[in-house]
């Protein structure tokens, strides 16, 4: 089923009429994008640095078993 010229002018008419709205819920969804990889971020560094500190434990108890 193919868009007729009407049905175009008319999606077009809607998008020229509601642009700044248009514009503006991207633009949030943006922020909350930004957002959401921001906090994932720094989930994983507060994890990666849990691991690091894990694997310090652990070589700090070889050494010390080992001698």
């Amino acid at each position: 089923m193919a868009l007729e010229p009407k049905d175009l002018e008319a999606i077009e008419r809607i998008i020229s009429t509601s642009d700044d709205d248009i514009a503006i819920s991207i633009a949030r969804s943006f922020e909350r994008l930004e957002e959401r990889i921001d906090a994932a971020e720094s989930r994983l560094y507060t994890r990666f640095a849990d691991v690091e500190d894990k694997i310090e434990s652990l070589r700090a108890d070889v050494k010390f078993e080992t001698f």
